[in-house]
């Protein structure tokens, strides 16, 4: 159980990560709150009271997101307050702050598409262009779209020429290898999905995009209109329970079965975890050349302020490969040279939104 100093450190935590990925005045409010937080205010307290562990738990995002959506609405400006303005504004609004800790931040970020992308282009040179994705923690399903977006990995170009969403990061390193990928199939699972139809719901997404990241808002503003327009298949329900439906399904023979995510694994209790693995493993081991399965993922490397971008495939007894590294919301990618590192993910403690 953590106590109020593992708490306030779990602000600095994520100030260091903001640096890190060039967000200064996101990373000066979190410092600000680490130091202005108290029990006076009904936020304070159960940000400073937390019972569980405040990183993973994502205790600064969601607090952040919080001010933010306020900093949007013209409410308030706690990005340049100072610390006795802050917490002013933390006593004003802390009726309107406080149900912004019932759950972890959603940031569905469409830009993480270049490291799951880079992930596809792999499987798909292995086994062809057609696939069917099943993604997890998919939020507002904004990843959804990733057979509809158009991509430039590195000069390596994907997707729909027509697709009003582009996502070009900044390349670093070898390029992926190029292939076709033709997404068949895509649906999705969250145990608390986002409607963005309703304009609540989508004014809360965008108060979880950190306010340095203007080009971030405006692909967010895209992606809600894509999926407003064309729809995404998306459900409310539990991942484990889900995947295991969803590899139980026939599959078509030719077509790729893809389970996807980036961002997801750390919010997932250890016994769906678990089930996830074993159900991966066991639909694997019946995987055949016309039928394979492939497991892309997007997820957090503590320890270098960057994610990973691993992928593992069957037909085969090899395990993950570590085929890039990437920024957490996509800014940039690095396709690594073979020989690939040969591993499972190992999940590091922390949040990475």
């Amino acid at each position: 159980m953590a106590d109020e100093s593992t708490n306030r450190a779990a602000f600095e935590v994520q100030a260091e990560y903001c640096d890190a990925m060039a967000s200064p005045l996101t990373a000066r409010l979190c410092r600000a709150l680490g130091r202005v937080l108290s029990r006076e205010t009904a936020v304070g307290a159960r940000l400073l009271d937390w019972p569980g562990e405040p990183v993973a738990d994502a205790t600064v995002l969601r607090i952040v997101g919080g001010l933010h959506a306020l900093a949007r609405r013209g409410a308030a400006d706690p990005f340049t307050a100072s610390d006795t303005e802050l917490a002013a504004i933390l006593s004003a609004h802390d009726d309107a702050l406080l149900p912004w800790l019932d759950g972890p931040p959603q940031t569905n970020e469409a830009q993480r598409s270049a490291g799951l992308m880079t992930g596809l282009l792999h499987v798909a040179t292995a086994f062809g262009p057609d696939v069917e994705v099943l993604e997890i923690g998919s939020s507002a399903g904004l990843n959804l779209l990733i057979g509809r977006m158009r991509f430039d990995l590195g000069g390596v170009r994907v997707g729909a020429d027509d697709s009003p969403l582009m996502i070009a990061p900044e390349w670093r390193g070898p390029p992926p290898p190029p292939a076709d990928v033709s997404v068949e199939r895509a649906g999705g699972v969250d145990i608390a999905p986002v409607d963005v139809n309703d304009p609540a719901q989508a004014e809360r997404l965008a108060g979880y995009v950190w306010i340095d990241a203007a080009e971030r808002q405006e692909r967010l503003a895209t992606a809600i209109d894509m999926v407003r327009t064309h729809g995404v298949d998306l459900v409310q329900g539990d991942a484990a329970d889900w995947v295991e439906a969803r590899l139980a399904e026939p599959q078509e023979a030719g077509r790729t079965r893809v389970l996807m995510h980036s961002v997801v694994w750390q919010y997932l209790p250890a016994a769906s975890r678990d089930r996830i693995r074993a159900a991966m493993a066991t639909a694997g081991a019946r995987a055949t050349s016309d039928r394979p399965l492939a497991w892309v993922m997007m997820e957090p490397n503590r320890d270098l302020h960057r994610h990973e971008v691993r992928v593992r495939c069957w037909p085969s007894d090899a395990a993950m490969r570590l085929v890039a590294l990437t920024h957490a919301h996509g800014a940039w990618v690095e396709g690594l040279p073979e020989p690939y590192e040969i591993r499972d993910y190992v999940m590091r403690r922390g949040a990475y939104e």
